[in-house]
């Protein structure tokens, strides 16, 4: 995620009714977090920032979500089904779900009793789950679907544009549009598909598989995503979008679809993903997902631009450091996902880490010059424009212990999660410093991993090397440290 307009200093981040079914299937996911008894998962998985987010007692492998929207009447309906294992015996178990009206639930074939309150959706099967069972539940809703104001004063959630919507999910927001278990440790695939009104086009992740027009003029899109995702990191974007189609050089596909007013602007930035994917995954290993590309939409439908699986979603024209900074977050926050959300700078300071490379390979300022002017509080260029550093704002807290849920987004999570990666990079010299890089995304390639994994990792590449004053002073350390 990046803050918009995009600053070194100033990161932080801190959205005709036709029915809607979610067919929910889950796997094992997180037992040890349940909570309660053996007969009733728990409505959240105790995240140190956002407790309530996801749910104990199962695990979601596969979210099939029919929606409809129109943009003139702004509600969403549709029909999902969601494909899952229980972890334990359940009588009953939660969904995340804010707002929008349930008018149905089933789990197999046969009707289950519901009930809401505030975001949980409790399902009660007629019939119990064992442990280890496989399972369907299908959600019917509609509504008006909300957006959310987060800790740290940004938008999320569904957000209104001038010709349709875009739907934000970080860290919670995907609940406004989805029932599901919406925390980042539980991952899954997708089948997403959207009916729009006449001349709009619905974009989502992963690949477009069809579009059919019906004999009003409706068309409906179906994407679908095979590799596993966070909740967060799903997307969709109704709008009159101007599409493009592409290939980069290795033949990976590239779906962009931009507002019409920003096709000029954007144009030869977006020009330039195919370049910046095979300088990624020459510095971070191959690409872990089937396609890439980009949404923009217009300035000021969300303050951020955000690193949505497979095209990151931008507010407006990118330009060359964000977009880096976007499509670094596919191997760095959406393939390798973070355990919780105190673990944001994995994702963060692998990202704005990318700037910093693609400056030292582009004529830019090095990584030790954008380290040492972050350190000493100089202006610095990142991402082609001149920034000044808040020396407070850098070590207000350190990077792996946000103070709370406003600050996941701030600026030590950023920059000085950055400068944790320098640190090691100076500590081990370039060559072992990739491999770690690469391995690390290789090691937890779909998976979910936490800052001690990370640590511990690094530990494992470089085992003649001593990271105790990295650990203490950068990562976990309070204030500046005493050099640099």
């Amino acid at each position: 995620m990046v803050s918009w307009p995009r600053r070194i200093a100033d990161v932080p981040r801190s959205s005709v009714i036709v029915p809607c079914v979610l067919v929910l299937t889950l796997t094992s996911a997180l037992t040890a977090c349940g909570g309660g008894d053996d007969a009733a998962g728990a409505p959240g998985l105790g995240d140190p920032y956002f407790p309530k987010a996801g749910n104990g007692g199962y695990d979601v492998s596969h979210y099939a979500l029919t929606l409809s929207y129109d943009p003139g009447s702004r509600k969403l309906r549709g029909s999902a089904r969601i494909t899952a294992r229980a972890t334990r015996g359940l009588d009953s178990f939660h969904l995340d779900l804010k707002g929008l009206d349930v008018t149905g639930v089933q789990v197999g074939d046969r009707d289950a009793r519901w009930s809401r309150a505030g975001q949980e959706l409790t399902v009660r099967p007629r019939t119990g789950l064992d442990r280890g069972e496989t399972f369907r539940t299908t959600v019917r809703y509609a509504g008006t679907p909300e957006t959310l104001t987060d800790p740290d004063g940004s938008r999320e959630g569904w957000l209104r544009t001038a010709r349709g919507a875009v739907a934000l999910g970080e860290p919670v927001g995907s609940m406004t549009w989805f029932p599901g278990n919406h925390h980042p440790s539980d991952k899954a695939s997708y089948d997403i598909t959207v009916t729009v009104p006449k001349g709009l086009s619905a974009v989502s992740n992963g690949e477009l598989r069809s579009v059919t027009t019906a004999a009003d003029g409706r068309r409906t899109f179906a994407w679908h995503t095979a590799e596993p995702m966070a909740s967060h990191a799903a997307t969709l974007a109704v709008g009159a979008y101007d599409i493009t189609r592409g290939r980069t050089k290795g033949g990976l596909p590239v779906y962009v679809a931009v507002d019409p007013s920003q096709s000029a602007a954007s144009a030869k930035v977006l020009a330039r993903i195919p370049e910046v994917m095979d300088w990624e995954a020459y510095n971070f290993g191959p690409y872990p997902f089937s396609s890439t590309g980009a949404v923009v939409d217009r300035p000021g439908v969300a303050g951020y631009a955000l690193e949505t699986q497979n095209r990151p979603f931008f507010p407006g024209a990118p330009d060359i450091g964000t977009l880096v900074h976007e499509l670094a977050h596919q191997w760095f926050g959406d393939s390798v996902t973070p355990v919780s959300w105190r673990d944001m700078w994995l994702n963060e300071g692998f990202a704005t880490y990318a700037e910093w490379l693609w400056q030292e390979d582009h004529d830019g300022d090095t990584a030790d010059e954008t380290f040492d002017a972050l350190y000493r509080g100089d202006h610095h260029d990142v991402g082609g424009a001149v920034a000044a550093v808040d020396d407070k704002a850098v070590w207000a807290f350190p990077p792996a212990r946000p103070p709370g849920p406003a600050h996941i987004s701030d600026s030590p999570v950023y920059e000085r999660g950055a400068m944790v990666l320098h640190k090691i990079r100076r500590t081990v010299g370039d060559d072992t410093f990739y491999d770690i890089v690469q391995g690390w995304a290789a090691a937890h390639r779909h998976g979910n991993a936490s800052t001690a994994d990370f640590t511990a990792y690094v530990e494992k590449k470089a085992p003649d090397k001593d990271f105790g004053e990295i650990w203490k002073d950068w990562l976990y350390g309070d204030g500046r440290p005493a050099r640099p």
